[in-house]
């Protein structure tokens, strides 16, 4: 990876937690520039949460508050949180220190904190300290949740790499569809139709069916019905198809130009009539940042060991 590659990650907004996974697999060949920028992007997700902390504990008006003013509020946030990332002797330092020591990989001379930052063994009390700080600024995710996102990510990231969809997004997507795995789509046999994203079967489906009763909104009355859904051989093969959907689809187009933002992915698939529920993007804005939590927690626990 070169330096403008990693530099344009770190311009990234920082809840893009798939970025942090790619950065790490570049840290791992031997790249100080890729450990650096992996640092800074962890330490860019952390700033974030905190912000998002303050702001959830500081009363709303309720007056201008609507769907724009918090897309815009998210933004501001995750910008100010890259801002805030990556100065001398702060978290991406000692996170950049204990990357290379792990990794074996030799960084440059006054790489870290103007030369003054060596990389010293984290002791057993760092590292409670600094997985009790990342825990108290994020909500605590459920056993069903984490198996879910640990069960899918690996097929996430193979479809990320073809359609360019962000893995948490439909990790994400796939969790709030199925109730994180709980209420998966079945065939009448009890067999998984492997539906994670609740697409139909419209005229155009030549596949599997299975018919099950959902509901649906209509004039945002909620509304019981039968209704066709695709069956899959995988759920691999669900999120093929739905990557398909989003990059292909003209009505989809202008989805993939929100990746920057969940809550700007999440208000643009609600926008083009993914699905009927008036609430469906903060719920789907939701279900993605428990997945990025969950990533990154996963990163942090990987860097303490």
């Amino acid at each position: 990876m070169s330096l403008g590659q990693t530099g344009a990650l770190s311009n990234s907004l920082a809840a893009d937690a798939n970025s942090l996974g790619k950065l790490k697999l570049q840290a791992g060949q031997d790249s100080p520039a890729a450990i650096k920028e992996t640092a800074k992007q962890f330490e860019s997700l952390f700033m974030r949460e905190l912000i998002k902390s303050m702001r959830q504990a500081t009363m709303k008006s309720g007056m201008l508050d609507n769907a724009g003013s918090d897309l815009g509020t998210d933004l501001l946030d995750q910008q100010f949180a890259v801002q805030m990332s990556g100065q001398p002797g702060g978290l991406s330092d000692l996170i950049a220190a204990q990357l290379s020591r792990q990794m074996g990989v030799a960084m440059p001379e006054g790489a870290l904190n103007a030369g003054k930052l060596t990389t010293p063994p984290m002791s057993a009390l760092q590292k409670s300290s600094s997985l009790a700080a990342y825990s108290a600024n994020a909500v605590k995710p459920t056993s069903s949740q984490s198996d879910f996102v640990d069960r899918h990510t690996e097929a996430a990231i193979r479809i990320e790499k073809e359609s360019g969809i962000p893995a948490s997004y439909m990790i994400g997507q796939a969790g709030h569809e199925t109730g994180w795995g709980k209420h998966e789509i079945r065939m009448r046999n009890g067999q998984s139709a492997n539906n994670l994203f609740g697409i139909k079967a419209g005229p155009g489906w030549t596949g599997k069916v299975a018919e099950v009763t959902t509901t649906e909104y209509v004039n945002g009355v909620p509304e019981k019905r039968v209704a066709k859904f695709r069956a899959y051989a995988s759920t691999d093969e669900s999120f093929r198809d739905y990557a398909r959907m989003i990059t292909q689809s003209p009505r989809y187009a202008k989805v993939t130009q929100q990746t920057g933002s969940a809550f700007a992915f999440a208000s643009s698939l609600q926008k083009a009539g993914y699905a009927t529920d008036p609430n469906y993007a903060a719920k789907l804005s939701r279900a993605i940042e428990t997945t990025q939590r969950l990533q990154a927690r996963t990163l942090v626990m990987a860097q303490s060991i």
